[in-house]
């Protein structure tokens, strides 16, 4: 598997830890994925549309042989697997599936950009990236990932929620 990204996960309806699970599952399970790292779960705040619960978030970071567009191809198909409905912008979902990074490429189309145009904006997008890879650069920052954080007014809404430990990274991907 050759190229290698990082995918942000997010939920706040139903049985949020549930969705993410199954999300990493189904990720795992494709042929043409590896997942190869998992950060622990934040229970986060929500940003932009403010009047909801809030999210459990994470991120992976997974290989892959799908090309950029095939691998959101692939995670807009588990959203909807998944039942999620697009009805209010940055509102509430059983399911967020974003491709922070891939490879260190930018891409710029109608369909896809990466980095992820927000990610440096967002603690709960760069703290648990932050946890799985310390060392990782956004292509189009200078700054290290702990700068960007340190910088951030938002990070004390990110809690960890449930602590990735050694022992059940890959409990995870089971059953």
């Amino acid at each position: 598997m050759k190229n290698e990204a990082y995918v942000a996960l997010g939920s706040n309806i139903g049985n949020r830890e549930e969705y993410l699970l199954k999300a990493i599952q189904k990720i795992q399970f494709h042929p043409s994925i590896n997942v190869e790292n998992v950060s622990s779960i934040y229970e986060t705040e929500p940003v932009g549309y403010t009047d909801q619960t809030e999210f459990l978030n994470m991120v992976i970071k997974v290989s892959t042989d799908l090309s950029a567009f095939d691998l959101l191809e692939v995670l807009q198909d588990i959203e909807i697997h998944l039942d999620r409905k697009r009805e209010v912008r940055w509102g509430p979902r059983t399911l967020d599936l974003d491709i922070l990074l891939y490879n260190h490429e930018n891409i710029v189309t109608e369909l896809l950009v990466v980095p992820h145009p927000r990610m440096h904006e967002r603690a709960f997008v760069l703290i648990p990236l932050c946890e799985i890879n310390k060392s990782i650069s956004i292509p189009t920052i200078e700054e290290p990932l702990s700068t960007i954080i340190d910088q951030l007014s938002d990070k004390e809404g990110v809690r960890i929620w449930k602590q990735k430990n050694g022992v059940d990274v890959f409990a995870l991907l089971e059953s």
